[in-house]
């Protein structure tokens, strides 16, 4: 493969990344939404700004693990991506502080 359709197929295989990471955070804002939490997408859909109730610092959601997993808490927290309802319920008790 020459060097230019290299880089070609690097780029792409890197936009089809992110519209994965993107949808994957797409479909965990909008389980969130079904219970009752306040989530955004936010820098080119490549994170979740998940808001608490209480006004204290929203929890920053992104996928990573190669998109095998939600992560946040500085990735101490982590929930299969292929679960996000799960994802959702957790989140919601960790934003509540419950």
């Amino acid at each position: 493969m020459n060097p230019i359709m290299a880089v070609s197929v690097e780029r792409i295989n890197e936009a089809i990344s992110h519209h994965d990471e993107a949808v994957k955070l797409i479909t965990l804002r909008d389980r969130l939404a079904e219970i009752g939490v306040h989530a955004e997408l936010r820098d080119n859909n490549s994170a979740l700004m998940v808001v608490r109730p209480d006004g204290a610092l929203p929890v920053w959601v992104f996928v990573g693990y190669g998109g095998a997993f939600y992560s946040w808490d500085n990735t101490n927290k982590r929930h299969p991506t292929d679960d996000p309802q799960g994802a959702a319920s957790i989140l919601a008790e960790y934003v509540k502080g419950l």
